[in-house]
């Protein structure tokens, strides 16, 4: 179901064709031969995830009766599927893929949807298409994206017959040091989720900029433009991102001590309040569905980057502006952060999966990249297609296997330059055999340790996917971390700036993620791609921190492993896991908690709290997803988006 509760608010209708060639299964439900039921033993409990805190509160399930199951064996359903029936079979798809010959793009804003197709139909390349797109999505979609934040890509040039990735991450204030920070902490051994201490530099801008310079064929000024005419004119706010921006801040509100620093410096909401309400003044409101919205300050930043390029970010007005915001609000951000920032182009890391040829990318650390490649190695040593989709032993297995994969990402995954990261070993296919061999088909574990991989010495988020009619295919994720980020607004520039600081940890001082100044936190952002005998099949990825990992690896088993196309992959019902290990230094012991969409089947649910799962039904946290999948014979694109989602897939 949407985030926003309208459950049977649905999309359109979906063709085939994915180019992953991979039988059609009938077994989506749990147990052959017996008709799905609606609701399970959990119908009558909602547990809400609640996305900022991590805490978990119970409340009554408004309606039991569109927790849905579709019955694939033949037999009517036991009891009227939610929404319509699709008539032509594809039972997880809520809309027909976008097909196209020259293009394709899409993300979860329609309008950055466009943005990026008005860039294609101009000449521009999908790498000139996502920088557009980006900044259209930046303006839209404020809460999850924007110039404050971080930028990852993955790009197939054509050109050069290579898959490029791009790390964009921001570091950790040089002027901060680790005596210091701990200090400030007061004994606490995780960072804030808010304010001052959370905000590391922030990395999009520069990757616009090298990413254009190495892949664009248009000037940044042209690639702005349409987001800065929105931002002047005003866009009207959709349904999904309504409810996200309200939620925000009621947050903000609950954390303005932490924003304030003890309320040390008690104007630092001010320029929150004075950038994204309605009215651009404190004690405004968030725009609601529909209502026109607009950013002159935003229109006015990008006026000048257009302009001056990144030096005027990251060198020019703009950081001269961050650095007097930074020292009116208690943070430690300056313009030498500014100034010594960079991102770097990185070779993404692979596995095979399934059959020869496919193999499945990621970026390595310091992202999150590789636990996506770390399960589907495990997945792959067992037959998921003859369990059956979203079955009680694929589910069982799958989690497990995200619990152990897990216990090794809070462990090891931190910035290489500063950690010895283990990543061949981790991905090594010897590894996933001896980390599989630990899973108990019968039993969900409550405590998993990390492994001893080899090679290991002693000692809210946007993804929007673009292609075009040269064949280059882009995976581009950008994020602010948490909706808003750190809640610091500079009031003059337009955007908030990230909380990806909240990520590090202080404890053990010899954690591989652990603070330092200058240095890259463990990040979330991981855009995937696909390729099979070294040509593109697929860019995809799913939003959403924590379900980043859990979401692709669905997706593309979906894709691989159950033939879907790009929107059935994305609209099947998708599980979760919360409570593993985590890199700030938590720690998983009581097994976590399993939540399931409606979609799965109380056959299924049922089995799994026998095996000693603890679940919960939340809504609006599993994440969101883009891809595009291009057909090797015929070269068409296949695009598909979320219905989680506001957004939309089109293709020409």
């Amino acid at each position: 179901s949407p985030v926003t509760g309208r459950k049977h608010s649905r999309r359109p209708p979906r063709p085939n064709r994915t180019g992953f060639a991979m039988p059609r299964l009938a077994v989506f439900c749990a147990i052959a031969g017996v008709a799905c039921a609606v609701g399970s033993a959990l119908a009558s409990r909602t547990v809400e995830v609640e996305a900022r805190s991590g805490q978990v509160q119970e409340t009554s399930d408004p309606e039991p009766a569109q927790r849905c199951c579709l019955d694939t064996t033949g037999a009517p359903p036991a009891e009227a599927p939610c929404g319509g029936d699709r008539w032509t079979g594809r039972r997880f798809a809520t809309r027909s893929v976008a097909m196209g010959l020259n293009g394709a793009a899409a993300s979860s804003v329609p309008l950055v949807t466009q943005t990026a197709i008005d860039i294609l139909k101009a000449g521009g390349t999908a790498v000139d298409a996502a920088i557009a797109a980006n900044a259209m999505q930046a303006l839209t979609e404020p809460m999850s994206n924007g110039l404050g934040g971080d930028l990852f890509a993955i790009v197939w040039d054509p050109a050069t017959r290579q898959l490029v990735g791009y790390n964009g991450s921001g570091r950790s204030p040089k002027g901060l040091s680790f005596a210091e920070l701990v200090s400030l902490l007061d004994g606490s051994e995780t960072l804030p989720i808010a304010g001052p201490l959370s905000v590391s530099t922030p990395g999009a801008a520069r990757g616009w900029c090298d990413l254009a310079g190495r892949f664009a064929s248009m000037p940044l000024s042209r690639l702005l433009a349409p987001a800065i005419e929105y931002a002047r004119k005003g866009f009207p706010v959709t349904q999904v991102i309504a409810a996200e921006w309200a939620e925000a801040f009621a947050f903000f509100e609950a954390h303005r001590d932490e924003i304030t620093s003890g309320g040390r410096f008690p104007g630092a909401l001010d320029g929150f309040y004075q950038t994204y309400t309605v009215e651009h003044k404190v004690g405004g409101r968030p725009p609601a569905e529909g209502e026109v919205f607009t950013n002159p300050a935003l229109a006015n930043t990008l006026e000048t980057l257009a302009a001056g390029g990144c030096e005027a970010f990251y060198n020019g007005s703009i950081a001269a502006q961050l650095d007097s915001y930074a020292r009116s609000v208690g943070l430690y951000l300056r313009a030498d952060d500014l100034a010594a920032h960079h991102g770097e182009f990185v070779e993404p890391r692979n596995v095979s999966y399934r059959r020869p040829g496919l193999t499945v990318h990621e970026l390595p650390p310091n992202p999150q990249g590789i636990a996506a490649l770390q399960m589907l190695n495990m997945l792959e040593l067992v037959d998921v297609a003859a369990m059956g989709h979203n079955s009680a032993d694929y589910l069982h297995y799958s989690l497990e296997a995200k619990k152990l994969v897990f216990a090794d990402r809070a462990k090891y995954y931190a910035d290489p330059d500063f950690a010895s990261v283990p990543v061949e070993g981790l991905i090594s296919k010897a590894y996933a055999r001896e980390r599989a061999a630990l899973i108990n088909m019968t039993r969900a574990a409550k405590v998993v340790p990390a492994g001893d991989p080899p090679g290991m010495e002693a000692g809210d988020t946007i993804y929007l996917s673009t292609a075009d009619s040269s064949g280059m295919m882009v995976s581009w994720i950008q994020s602010n971390y948490y909706p808003f980020g750190s809640g610091l607004a500079p009031p003059a520039l337009g955007f908030a700036l990230q909380n990806r600081g909240n990520l590090f940890r202080t404890w053990p001082p010899t954690a591989a993620n652990v603070y330092a100044p200058g240095k890259r936190p463990f990040h979330t952002l991981m855009p995937g791609a696909i390729m099979q005998d070294g040509e593109p099949l697929a860019v995809f990825g799913v939003m959403g921190g924590a379900m980043q990992p859990q979401g692709s690896v669905q997706v593309a088993v979906n894709m691989i492993d159950f033939g879907m196309n790009a929107q059935e992959a994305g609209d099947a019902a998708r599980w979760r896991h919360s409570g593993s290990q985590q890199p700030t230094g938590t720690n998983m012991t009581d097994g976590g908690i399993v939540m399931l969409e409606g979609g799965v089947c109380g056959a299924a649910r049922q089995e799994l709290q026998a095996r000693g799962h603890t679940l919960a039904y939340a809504d609006g946290s599993f994440g969101g997803y883009e891809a595009i999948i291009r057909d090797p014979v015929t070269r068409v694109y296949q695009a598909g988006t979320d219905k989680r989602k506001d957004g939309r897939a089109l293709a020409y």
